[in-house]
Order: structure tokens, then C-alpha cells, then sequence
């Protein structure tokens, strides 16, 4: 199996030379030459990787290496791979993260948006021939985002070789991003506001128990707004896809709060159900 690492694959002494990109398998006993051709020029995949910590939403970003750059997991798309199949060995060469399936939810076509401002020079530190990548890149590009709900807990991301790291940033507080990726992040969150009122989302981003009060926060982090705590208590128990557990052990006996967890089948019931709704 070849090692891709997103828009570049790595061979062993690292070296991308005029429209080729060296490739070694897994077995590293057998060098490949893989031509830029086969990838579907002008046509890429970014993946938006979402996590709640600390009340806030999180977003996994990667610093590219010798630049002040930092930028959404994202590659080129095989010709001989779906696109969504591309989505998910894209997110995994980038950032060692291995998820089945990943959520379609836009494509970005601006004309612009695939403006490039960076010293091609710097490329040539990692190896990479930089007009021929400049050529590659300088193209423009049409990119369909991707996204999915993580329990950062859970997750253990690390840098491919084109970067220096790769980092959980809270959406308030996330660097400057190359070319569009901040929309594309503003279209993610926008497009999990309008899911929230049709299926929960507490199941991908909460620890497997947790407190009602804990659910509430998730939800007004991602509606960026406060909700009534009765009401919304009300109605998440209404579904019926709740188990709940022993009082969590804080504070006085009296007074804390019990613990639940997704009762999976029942979850699993409702998904099916279109006529779901939370509001």
C-alpha cells in the first residue's frame, strides 16, 4: 500500500522531483514513481475535524513545515479512488486519524480561491522541486468539503512530513488559515447548526457518560447561544435515547447530577426516522 501523505507522497530520501512524487510501500523494500497525472487536476478534498473541549468547539489544523502556514487537512483526489474514499485516506496520511466515514457538506468554487501566497522556495527545503509545484498548484482548484465529529479525547493526531504540527485550535481562536479555509470551516459549523435540529450530535463529541448540563453546553457552543435548561432537559428526554446512571459523585448527595449515556439501539432507531426533529 502506498503512503500518499494528502497532496504529496514521500519516498525515502524525501525528494518530489519535476512532476513526479516518489513513493515507497509498506513493506519499504520497493520504490514507486507516481506522476502528478494521476491525480484529478483542479479537484481536491479538505477535511473539517471537529472536536469539543473545555466548552468550546475544536478544529484539527496543521502548521506547514518551515512556513507560518497553517491550513485544513486537505490533498489531491486519486484517479483511481471515489472521492469520498479520497476524503478519508486524505485525513489519514495527513494526520494519522483513521475514520470509515466522513460527511460531505459543500464543494468551493470561488474563481480566486485558489490564490497561493507563499516563497515557493521554501519547498525546496522539504525536498520538493518548487516550480513544478508552483505550476501544479498555481492552478485553480475545486475543493468539496468534508467534515466529521471527534471525541478529541479519543483522537491522537500527528504531522505528516510536510508539517511541523498538527494542533486542536478553538474555533475562537484559530490562526490565520491559507486561501479559503476559514470559510470553509464557517460553512462546517453552519451546516452542523442546521443538523442539530434534526439529529444529536452529543454521541460523536461527549464522553460516553456525561451530565445533561454537560449535553446543554455542547449544544450552545455549537449554536453559539444559551438555551433554557428546563426545556431543553425536557426535550432531549422526551427522545428516549438516554440511559441514565448512577448520580455523578459531586457535591452533596441531594444535588448531583445524574449521569447518561446514548442508548445505542434506540439511537440507531431514531436516525432512521426522518421526522426527527429537536426543536
Amino acid at each position: 500500500m502506498t503512503q500518499r501523505y494528502g497532496i504529496f507522497s514521500m519516498c525515502a530520501n524525501n525528494t518530489i522531483k519535476n512532476s513526479y512524487i516518489c513513493t515507497m510501500d509498506d513493506s519499504l523494500t520497493t520504490n514507486h514513481i507516481l506522476s502528478l497525472e494521476n491525480f484529478l487536476p483542479g479537484q481536491s478534498v479538505d477535511c473539517v475535524i471537529i472536536g469539543y473541549d473545555n466548552h468550546e468547539l475544536h478544529v484539527l489544523v496543521l502548521k506547514w513545515k518551515n512556513l507560518n502556514v497553517w491550513s485544513l487537512p486537505g490533498g489531491f483526489i486519486s484517479k483511481e479512488e471515489d472521492m469520498n474514499t479520497a476524503a478519508t485516506s486524505v485525513l489519514r496520511d495527513r494526520t494519522g486519524l483513521k475514520f470509515p466515514y466522513l460527511d460531505q457538506f459543500y464543494t468551493f468554487g470561488n474563481k480566486d480561491r485558489s490564490s497561493l501566497d507563499v516563497d515557493w522556495k521554501v519547498f525546496a527545503k522539504l525536498g520538493i522541486e518548487a516550480e513544478a509545484m508552483k505550476k501544479w498548484l498555481g492552478q485553480r482548484f475545486i475543493t468539496t468539503g468534508y467534515f466529521a465529529l471527534v471525541e478529541i479525547n479519543e483522537c491522537n493526531p500527528q504531522p505528516d512530513f510536510l508539517s511541523d504540527l498538527c494542533e486542536w485550535k478553538p474555533i475562537r481562536d484559530l490562526p490565520e488559515l491559507m486561501l479559503d479555509h476559514d470559510l470553509i470551516i464557517k460553512k462546517a459549523i453552519n451546516h452542523i447548526k442546521i443538523q442539530i435540529n434534526y439529529l444529536p450530535i452529543g454521541i460523536s463529541l461527549l464522553p460516553e457518560s456525561f451530565t445533561m448540563k454537560k449535553l446543554q453546553k455542547l449544544y450552545e457552543a455549537i449554536l453559539d447561544k444559551e438555551l433554557d435548561r428546563g426545556n431543553f432537559q425536557r426535550k432531549m428526554l422526551k427522545l428516549g435515547i438516554f440511559i441514565r446512571q448512577e448520580k455523578q459523585l459531586t457535591g452533596a448527595a441531594n444535588k448531583a447530577p445524574y449521569l447518561y449515556k446514548f442508548d445505542k439501539v434506540k439511537y440507531e432507531q431514531m436516525l432512521k426516522n426522518p421526522n426527527t426533529r429537536f426543536n
